[in-house]
């Protein structure tokens, strides 16, 4: 079942939360997940699965809002963003249902992993800004239905949005240009985190009130994010999204390694 919500759990903790998760929805072409989990279990004091589920509750209308953003500017393959949401969905499936039955302790240090792998993926790989557009073939529809399929699970496994699985892949296999990729890897997240939050609700495993108050925070927040995401380079933004994902993650760390010494 749900745990009732802490007295830290207030709504302007949770509001800051999503301020900062809809910049970086925006900003990177990601849900915003990624950062907004740890941020409610460091600030909210939520536990790793609670905050998973809340969090993927939370990217919904976020992802809404940041794809109509990028829509406005004619920066999505649709067809892309379909192939993708049809892996999305069943990923979504299948990770969410591991979520509800995974020790918390593994969920933890799996996440942290997680996030230090996209950290060094995104230093290692820098492709430069181009406006290049998907060549369609058999094969390619095959392919971006499979990484749907990556992205969903880890979606519904983490409570992320999957854009930082999504996006550099269609930069660097599929070859879209940086922008594109970010606005049609919003747009798929859509059909796969609503997935992956009902099947959350049905576990007893999200906290509704806290994600609408992120969710609708960050949605506010995302037309900012947008903003910077076209000011910024492909290597600006590789750089500072990779920085802040260690910090994360060094975060989600030594809170580990504190809950365990209590223990």
């Amino acid at each position: 079942m749900t745990e009732p919500v802490s007295a830290r759990e207030s709504w302007w903790i949770l509001a800051i939360v999503g301020v900062i998760g809809g910049v970086l929805s925006g900003a990177f072409g990601v849900g915003g997940g990624i950062l907004i989990v740890p941020l409610l279990v460091t600030l909210a004091g939520m536990d790793q699965r609670r905050a998973s589920a809340t969090s993927l509750a939370a990217i919904v209308p976020t992802a809404i809002v940041g794809s109509i953003t990028y829509l406005a500017a004619g920066r999505i393959d649709y067809v892309a963003a379909i192939l993708l949401a049809v892996g999305g969905v069943a990923g979504s499936w299948a990770g969410t249902r591991l979520l509800k039955k995974l020790p918390l302790g593994w969920l933890r240090w799996l996440f942290i992993g997680f996030v230090l792998l996209i950290a060094v993926r995104m230093l290692i790989l820098l492709p430069p800004r181009a406006e290049g557009s998907l060549d369609y073939s058999v094969w390619a529809g095959v392919g971006l239905v499979f990484l749907g399929l990556l992205i969903g699970f880890a979606s519904g496994l983490f409570g992320i949005g999957g854009g930082v699985i999504a996006v550099p892949a269609l930069m660097t296999i599929f070859g879209m240009g940086d922008l594109t990729a970010k606005g049609t890897s919003l747009l798929m997240l859509i059909p796969t985190s609503i997935t992956g939050t009902v099947q959350n609700v049905r576990g007893r495993l999200v906290d509704l009130r806290a994600g609408l108050i992120v969710g609708v925070a960050a949605t506010a927040a995302s037309f900012a994010g947008v903003w910077l995401a076209f000011l910024m380079s492909p290597a600006v933004s590789s750089y500072l999204f990779a920085a802040l994902l260690v910090v994360a993650a060094v975060q989600l760390a030594l809170k580990a390694l504190r809950d365990r010494r209590k223990a």
